[in-house]
């Protein structure tokens, strides 16, 4: 392989690291934000699950800073550390009734979610991160 393939794929790899860290990341922020601008129809969704106020901003802070953290490559291990967590608790807590497709559907989501997280976690954001600069 010359010298000039390999640089090749290896840019090829960061901008697929790249894409992959943005669609990771995209529901963690999108949702973070619509939970932030929507806060009490929010607060009273989760009162109904049994899910209090503050757990609900540390859903918030989490999503927010954590997704950021996957997107802008800023300590994003971590960040998908957190992420992948997040998401076998939420699928194990909130989307465990099988009887229902639909959350049935959405336990799989959580768990292919939370898979690409620890895979990002394991392989590190690439040279196209602000990690890479630090």
């Amino acid at each position: 392989m010359t010298p000039i393939e390999l640089a090749e794929r290896r840019h090829a790899r960061d901008v697929v690291l790249l894409a992959g860290r943005l669609l990771l990341s995209l529901i963690f922020v999108h949702e973070g934000l619509q939970l932030t601008t929507h806060f009490e129809g929010a607060e009273k969704a989760m009162a109904a699950l049994g899910v209090g106020t503050p757990l609900l901003l540390a859903t918030i802070a989490l999503q927010l800073g954590a997704g950021l953290s996957v997107a802008l490559g800023v300590l994003a291990r971590l960040g998908a550390v957190a992420l992948g967590l997040f998401c076998l608790m939420t699928a194990s807590l909130f989307h465990a009734s099988f009887a229902s497709q639909n959350e049935l559907l959405h336990f799989e989501k959580d768990l292919a979610i939370a898979g690409g997280m620890f895979i990002l976690a394991l392989s590190g954001s690439g040279r196209l991160s602000v990690d890479r600069v630090l």
